[in-house]
């Protein structure tokens, strides 16, 4: 049984027995939770990543988990809806302890809330630094405070890896491709965390720091010439037919950049970057990728 201490569900759990609690930090500030949750719901892609890593198995997911190497635990969960609209009676049914939401399902957290407790986890923009806190609470709710901790531990060397590696290596700029849509995106954005990870001066400052980035062309692209270009395949990430972010950016304009002529472009898998990103194999894997490839520069 799980116990808020503020919130919508406090007056709930008024008459229960006073039990030791663990109080976590979530998206909506602290929350104190009583007893260890044993049937979990999650319908946040970042949080099953790192519950998965955590060695946690949730017994509900969505449908649809678009992370190749999430769908057998998916499908070895009850489905209990999609990140947009929750099945609240395939949720009821399964009657969890605990659901966790967060980032494209925080919308739902109103309804889910109806059904059973829910922590709403949510990674914002400050992805390091929201990654680890979620690593770090799911360690102490789940008494998994050894292995957070180790994991931790290993995303720390890597960042120093990547930071090592990517130490003097010039400008990067990050873009998302939707299709013949181009966006870019600096620090404080969605995928600024790249940035603070790696330490790679942006090619372009003052970027927004928008959901959606910043709408950009072929030349723009040309004339911020940065050293590195990161991109994000939108369309692979979600399974959409269209044009690859290959497919466009060979073109003359992004051809003649540094990035392009020094074979310095990047495609970050789309799955752990766009759909998974802040899930800690996710992370992790980006860094991996990021550490081959800066290392080669």
């Amino acid at each position: 049984m799980i116990r808020f201490a503020s919130g919508l569900l406090a007056g709930l759990f008024l008459a229960l027995p006073a039990v030791a609690e663990t109080t976590i930090d979530t998206a909506r500030g602290p929350v104190s939770v009583a007893a260890v949750p044993e049937t979990v719901a999650v319908y946040d892609v970042a949080a099953l990543d790192t519950l998965v890593a955590l060695g946690i198995t949730p017994a509900g997911t969505p449908e649809r988990v678009l992370v190749p190497y999430l769908q057998e635990t998916a499908k070895e969960a009850a489905p209990v809806g999609t990140l947009f609209e929750p099945d609240l009676e395939a949720l009821s049914m399964l009657a969890p302890d605990l659901v966790i939401a967060g980032g494209r399902s925080a919308p739902q957290i109103a309804q889910i809330e109806r059904v059973a407790p829910t922590l709403d986890m949510t990674i914002g923009p400050d992805l390091l630094t929201d990654a680890r806190a979620r690593l770090q609470a799911y360690g102490r709710l789940f008494g998994r405070e050894a292995r957070a901790a180790e994991l931790d531990a290993a995303l720390e060397a890597r960042l120093s890896e990547v930071r090592a590696a990517a130490e003097g290596k010039g400008t990067a700029l990050v873009l998302l491709t939707n299709g013949p849509k181009l966006s870019a995106y600096g620090r404080g954005s969605r995928f600024g965390w790249i940035h603070e990870a790696t330490g790679l001066p942006e090619a372009v400052a003052g970027l927004a720091a928008a959901t959606h980035g910043d709408a950009v062309s072929f030349e723009f692209i040309a004339e911020a010439d940065p050293d590195w270009l990161l991109v994000v395949d939108r369309g692979a990430a979600i399974g959409a037919e269209g044009a690859s972010a290959q497919a466009v950016l060979d073109n003359p304009l992004v051809a003649g950049t540094k990035a392009w002529k020094k074979g310095q472009v990047i495609y970050l898998d789309p799955a752990e970057v766009y759909v998974a990103g802040g899930g800690y194999r996710a992370m992790t894997a980006v860094l991996d990728q990021l550490i081959a490839a800066l290392g080669k520069g």
